[in-house]
């Protein structure tokens, strides 16, 4: 158990490494987290903490798997407890509203399918209403860096999970920015992908038209790799689409707001001194800024709250809570039950839709090839001066993140280097929901490139030939620190030849006339090793970009187009292991 005691970070390509080399098993992993969720009891993440007893199930599920197969094989993960692990309670932070369901909602398992293990269910404000993390009757939420700071909603214990080391990634939700603020109060990443690109079947609507599931990851690639599991159309959730994250891609231009950001709270100067390095780091970037007026938001964002868009929460709750008198936390009723307002009457509704309608093609006119960056927060709160005064404290937090949804935008919290010690401070940022992989293009640059104190280690590489499983030069693959990941297809764009070497050897060229799509397998190596291993590559191969079958773009082994004078054209067999 002394490696476990060093990954402190669960990071995913730590623990598949820890794997490969037998230096851990999934199941000591999840003793060592069982453990150091009884050490964090006082934090109050849990509603159904870790136990050996719930995660067995899924450890001997992946006896059945071939881990070069299952993407996430051993990778345990957190749910936020409004989010259904089948035959474990869903309460959404409320006692008597708990009931125990039969199948897993489809997020979980999707993820469970690809090998991932789930460890429990994680505390929130109750029915996901609030962005403190105090709002449970399960205890306050503290934040993993400081505990007498709030932790952020409403995905409190998912967030903080994370953050302690307790999970490599969590899944919470996003109303009004329950997937962004926690991430940004602990130090996470945390991608609200577009509305409907994943299912939200099997999640207690908070309100269902604008809800998301999220995650919660220490790294950029970590995080899309549970989106690349978790995405997809599914045809028995009525608000799912077919939404894919093209190849990642820099905006033409960033945007930020002209008005000064308002900062609050015990600690608003040092939040807005780390805004203005932000905004620093952000021009070091090399990418033309565009000052907007931004006022359309914050209007939009008051539809959520102050219009007659919180019906839509007390139409799915209002009646469990009038038939259950006491049960619900008092500030979370207060907030629900406007929602019975009787000035949201059809008509306000319609007003609103068309307001909101206006709002929406501005945004995204904005952003037709730009991405916006605010604050994720503008400040924070001690957990006692949120009980003081809880209304006023939770409304502040949502300042920069209301406005996602109601807008159809995607966003991505990125922590920034901290506003003080132990005092994480981020940056979100929006475009539209077509546009993700400009997020992620950015957020990439921006995280692990020019100005970063954040450093990559590790790429992703493609091998089509003797460096795949079970050939000659595999072994080239594990000398540099490579770990597979799984198989995937290039997109219809190649052709490869048989080049006549001995041994013979494949060359993927990329073609402008009728491609194929060929087998490549990707591995993921160590930055530090490329160099070295990219020098052992002969003429006419090399490594370039290769475009995968889902339009994302990879580092990996290309050929010289003119090699394919002399070469046998192999398109047709699909892959070198089909020759």
């Amino acid at each position: 158990m002394q490696t476990i005691n060093m990954l402190q970070t669960l990071f995913f390509h730590d623990l598949k490494k820890n794997y490969y080399s037998k230096k851990l098993t999934p199941e000591a992993v999840c003793k060592e987290i069982v453990k150091r969720a009884e050490a964090d009891k006082a934090f109050n993440i849990w509603i159904t903490p870790p136990s050996m007893e719930m995660i067995q199930p899924y450890l001997d599920g992946l006896k059945h798997m071939d881990p070069e197969q299952t993407p996430l094989w051993g990778i345990p993960f957190a749910i936020k407890d409004n989010i259904d692990l089948a035959d474990v309670p869903t309460t959404a932070g409320c006692p008597d509203y708990s009931h125990t369901p039969t199948e897993h909602a489809t997020a979980v398992k999707r993820l469970i399918e690809a090998g991932a293990i789930p460890i429990g269910k994680t505390n929130l404000d109750q029915f996901a209403t609030g962005l403190v993390g105090t709002r449970s009757p399960f205890g306050e939420t503290k934040n993993a860096l400081s505990p007498d700071l709030i932790s952020g909603g409403s995905s409190s214990g998912s967030s903080v999970s994370v953050a302690r080391g307790l999970a490599a990634f969590s899944l919470g939700t996003d109303t009004a920015g329950s997937g962004r603020v926690p991430a940004a109060l602990n130090r996470l990443v945390g991608f609200k992908p577009s509305l409907g690109a994943w299912p939200v079947k099997g999640v207690v609507p908070a309100c269902a038209s604008l809800d998301c599931v999220t995650v919660f990851a220490n790294s950029l690639a970590d995080a899309f790799l549970v989106d690349e599991v978790v995405r997809g159309f599914e045809e028995t959730d009525p608000w799912s689409r077919e939404l894919k994250r093209s190849t990642n891609a820099l905006p033409e231009k960033v945007l930020l707001l002209k008005e000064e950001p308002e900062f609050f709270g015990p600690f608003a100067d040092e939040y807005r001194q780390a805004w203005e390095q932000t905004v620093n780091r952000i021009k070091s970037l090399s990418i033309p800024i565009e000052f907007i007026d931004g006022s359309f938001f914050a209007e939009a964002a008051a539809i959520l709250y102050d219009g007659p868009w919180v019906a839509e929460r007390w139409s799915d709750l209002g009646s469990f809570i009038q038939s259950n008198e006491g049960a619900v936390f008092p500030v979370t009723e207060k907030v629900l039950r406007n929602g019975a307002n009787p000035d949201y009457d059809a008509a306000s509704v319609f007003k609103a839709i068309h307001k909101l309608q206006a709002f929406k093609q501005k945004a995204h006119q904005h952003l037709k090839n730009a991405v916006l960056i605010m604050p994720t927060s503008g400040g924070t709160w001690t957990r006692e001066q949120v009980r003081e005064n809880p209304i006023e404290t939770n409304s502040k937090m949502g300042l920069y993140t209301n406005h996602c949804n109601l807008l159809d935008l995607c966003a991505i919290a990125v922590p920034c280097d901290d506003a003080a010690e132990n005092l994480p401070f981020g940056v979100s940022m929006f475009s539209s929901h077509m546009n993700e992989h400009l997020i992620a293009g950015l957020s990439d640059l921006f995280l692990n490139g020019v100005g970063s104190t954040v450093n990559k280690t590790t790429t992703l590489v493609a091998v089509c030939g003797l460096h795949m499983r079970g050939f000659a030069l595999e072994k080239q693959m594990k000398d540099h620190g490579a770990l597979f990941v799984r198989a995937a297809k290039t997109a219809l764009k190649y052709k490869m030849v048989k080049l006549a070497t001995l041994p013979p050897k494949p060359g993927l060229i990329r073609t402008n006339d009728p491609g194929a799509s060929i087998e490549v397998e990707l591995w993921e190596m160590p930055l530090s090793e490329l160099g070295s291993f990219a020098a052992l590559i002969p003429s006419p191969l090399g490594l370039g970009r290769v475009e995968l079958e889902d339009g994302t773009e990879v580092l990996g082994f290309v050929c010289e187009a003119i090699a394919a004078e002399n070469a046998e054209d192999i398109s047709y067999t699909g892959g070198w292991r089909y020759l």
